[in-house]
């Protein structure tokens, strides 16, 4: 498999990790085992992909959109981004967004630190390393919305 396919293989394993083995089949309508095909990294699988309308649906239910974020990455696209999705905006502003993005910050690096000590960063350990990086995305993406609030 080459590796744009399986860049999105991972993030279309996420996005159903994150909604939920048993909840992405009810709002696509799949079994777990085609689910599970989608991003199968198996040289049987390597040209199936979870079609587009199915990743709609997931990514509604989803807590952030990984497909769509992992396609604008290979375009060299930023998208933004609101994951609360709230009816009132969210307390604070930048310096409440500083305080977070470094506590998410001091965990990457934390979690990082233990990835690398035995010199070799296993499935797992790249796993919750792109956890915390996503986690430390979605900060920067408040922080870039206060900004603008705070500038208009």
């Amino acid at each position: 498999m080459n590796k744009l396919g399986s860049y999105l293989k991972k993030h279309t394993e996420a996005l159903v990790k994150d909604v939920g083995v048993e909840a992405a089949c009810e709002l696509t309508g799949k079994s777990k085992a085609t689910i599970g095909r989608y991003y199968s990294e198996h040289a049987e699988h390597d040209e199936r992909f979870m079609p587009i309308d199915a990743v709609a649906h997931l990514e509604e239910a989803a807590s952030y959109p990984h497909v769509t974020s992992a396609l604008a990455e290979l375009k060299g696209i930023t998208l933004q981004f609101d994951e609360s999705r709230r009816n009132s905006k969210r307390e604070g502003g930048v310096n409440s967004d500083v305080i977070v993005l470094s506590q998410r910050f001091a965990m990457l690096m934390a979690e990082y630190n233990q990835s690398i000590e035995d010199g070799v960063i296993s499935a797992n350990e790249a796993k919750r390393l792109l956890k915390e990086t996503l986690a430390i995305q979605k900060v920067l993406i408040d922080m870039k919305m206060h900004l603008e609030d705070e500038t208009v």
